[in-house]
């Protein structure tokens, strides 16, 4: 028996495991992480990178809250890009090319030097339980450790096991032990268990790939960064290379599909839709004559590659076979096989709002077990179970975070009220009010609430206390200047495609043309009051344009958001009687019993449940409320 009780105990040291560990001793919880493997807290399992598409939203919050994902992905990025740069703000994602060596290395040193956090090497097998309350974890030395709270990141661990063409080994990384018992604990403790499929890329030596032969993609000049912090980019800046499959490689591949695990049969998981196998790619799409290959360092210590793209289960012969028939690879040698995973999954309509068990008082679960991909989509859950668990043993208000306020709450709330069957991905579309929810203003939208929580430091709030400052300033100036006919060369307007002017305009207005951004003004005016524009640094200024371009469009959002905060918002209280309530149908009693959501929101969500039953539901509430 250890004596020590713990306030929170973190079972894993993946990204998710990571920022819980951290939110909650930073809430000066005494906070333990418990990993299998210490040596590997905070590994890149998978590809070197940080952010994309969507992803590059859910970094720029955590960092907003006063999580670490976005500091530590500065410090030790090896290129950075906006993608979608060409599109709206809205679906504009930061990435960086990270080196995976240092990052491990940089965020193990801020946890071992976090207040009130311990770090142990043990595997939890079994949970301890006080009734229906978890009150601490067993070890596979039989060790009990008592804790007030757990959270669960487990990652692929659970039950994983890996598959190589027909070759199949316990696992729950590549040669690392798999968690064996954990996952049959709860089983037995009455939580729905499922099984999902991912999958990885062999890793290439370097000095066998013929770069000269590959188109190379560098980083952008301006080095995008992810905090809003004052971090540094310390690391050379490198290249990536791309290379596509062929014919030939097609042809390798369908030859040997059958040795595959994902056509053998072996595998019952089910994998990711947006990130499938290149088997799924050339057994599905047989009119496409070749899929692109991203070439990616994975470390500036280390000679591997990682072929973005290329996520396979067949055996490593045939991978061998396959990759030396691309264009540059013509001699490449493998390091390390790719390989397919399989493992448990905890149902995540089981879970509250703030990530904690309906039915385990004191459990959390974060990361990859609620059934996610992405070391992005796993933090984020980790900063919100680590936050949540430090709430409730502080006996406070629960944080939640709704669809309209961050892509965070978007994850949280399709997990819990709709569940996933296939490993779940952010994606922009996943959000209704997008424009609301761009990657620059995250600030705008969470730093209060991380500042409060006490999670956000007073100089980072005092940051961004300077940054609203200067918004408003720009905010003022813009409305108050004008741009006048005679004082802007037209020519530079034809350059951008830009109408002239024939009346004198003010500068805000002028802004909401196409194709008008304060670049653009500045350049071409000869108004002395307008060059002083070049007074504001460049992240202010893109965020007052994009405000000010997209005024009609971020209004009516808002207003769309009105309705569904008045359902949102109004919570079901536990002691409302489902069979008590009339005008339900069997099915829907059956579905709202079997889900209990905890809002009408989330009850709305709920294949089954018609907009009738809710507005039978809303009249239920009122009265419980009334008596």
């Amino acid at each position: 028996m250890n004596q020590d009780r713990w306030d929170v105990i973190v079972v894993g040291g993946g990204h998710a495991g990571c920022e819980a560990a951290l939110a909650a001793s930073r809430l000066k919880c005494r906070t333990l992480l418990l990993s299998m493997t210490v040596d590997n807290i905070a590994a890149m399992s998978c590809n070197p990178a940080i952010g994309g598409l969507a992803k590059g939203h859910l970094v720029k919050e955590i960092d907003a809250l006063g999580g670490s994902m976005g500091i530590v992905a500065d410090e030790t990025g090896i290129q950075f890009r906006v993608l979608n740069r060409k599109k709206g703000p809205a679906v504009q994602g930061t990435r960086c090319q990270s080196d995976m060596i240092a990052y491990k290395n940089v965020m193990r040193d801020r946890l071992e030097h976090a207040e009130n956090l311990t770090i142990r090497q043990a595997e939890v097998v079994a949970l301890s339980w006080e009734n229906e309350r978890v009150n601490g974890v067993q070890t596979n030395l039989n060790e009990i450790i008592p804790g007030k709270t757990v959270i669960l990141t487990t990652g692929t661990f659970l039950n994983g096991l890996i598959h190589i063409g027909h070759q199949q080994f316990p696992a729950g990384r590549a040669w690392e032990f798999p968690s064996l018992s954990l996952s049959e604990h709860l089983k037995s403790r009455g939580f729905a268990v499922g099984r999902l499929k991912t999958g990885t890329t062999p890793r290439l030596d370097a000095r066998t790939i013929n770069f000269d032969l590959l188109d190379f993609q560098p980083g952008d000049p301006d080095l995008p960064k992810f905090s809003f912090w004052d971090t540094q980019i310390k690391l050379p800046q490198v290249s990536c290379h791309i290379t596509y499959t062929n014919a030939n490689t097609h042809e390798i591949i369908r030859r040997n599909i059958k040795k595959s695990a994902m056509y053998s049969g072996a595998i019952t998981g089910v994998g990711a839709r947006y990130c499938p196998s290149i088997e799924d790619k050339v057994n599905k799409f047989p009119l496409r004559e070749r899929h692109q290959v991203f070439l990616e360092p994975t470390s500036l210590q280390s000679i591997e590659y990682y072929p973005n793209g290329m996520s396979t289960s067949l055996p490593t012969d045939v991978q061998v076979a396959y990759l030396q028939s691309i264009k540059g690879l013509e001699q490449v040698k493998v390091i390390r096989p790719g390989y397919a995973i399989e493992y448990d999954y905890v149902v995540p309509t089981q879970l509250k709002s703030t990530l904690e068990a309906k039915d385990a008082e004191g459990l959390y679960c974060a990361g990859q077990i609620n059934g996610t991909s992405g070391y992005e989509e796993a933090a984020a859950q980790g900063l919100m179970a680590g936050i949540n668990a430090a709430l409730k043993i502080r006996e406070q208000e629960p944080f939640i975070l709704l669809r309209n306020e961050a892509y965070i709450g978007v994850l949280i709330d399709d997990l819990i009220s709709k569940g996933t069957e296939e490993p779940y991905r952010m994606f922009t579309s996943r959000a209704e009010y997008r424009l609301i929810l761009r990657e620059d203003n995250a600030d705008q939208r969470l730093c209060e609430k991380g500042y409060r929580l006490g999670l956000l430091s007073q100089d980072k709030y005092d940051l961004f206390l300077q940054k609203q400052e200067k918004i408003g300033r720009l905010n003022r100036f813009v409305a108050e200047h004008y741009v006048l006919p005679g004082k802007i060369d037209t020519r530079l307007l034809e350059q951008h495609e830009i109408l002239p002017l024939d009346h004198r305009i003010r500068l805000n207005e002028f802004l909401k043309k196409p194709n008008v951004t304060l670049k653009v003004i500045e350049q071409s005016t000869s108004q002395e009051e307008l060059k002083m524009l070049s007074q504001w640094d460049e992240i202010v200024k893109r965020f007052v344009e994009t405000e000010i371009k997209y005024e009609g469009y971020i209004l009516r959002q808002e207003s769309q958001m009105q309705k569904y905060l008045k359902i949102e918002s109004i919570r079901i209280p536990e002691k409302l009687n489902y069979e008590a309530v009339g005008g339900l149908s069997t099915e829907v009693r059956q579905k709202l019993k079997a889900h209990r959501p905890q809002t009408l929101g989330q009850a709305s969500k709920i294949s089954g449940v018609t907009p009738a039953a809710i507005t039978i539901l809303m009249v239920a509430i009122q009265k419980l409320h009334k008596k």
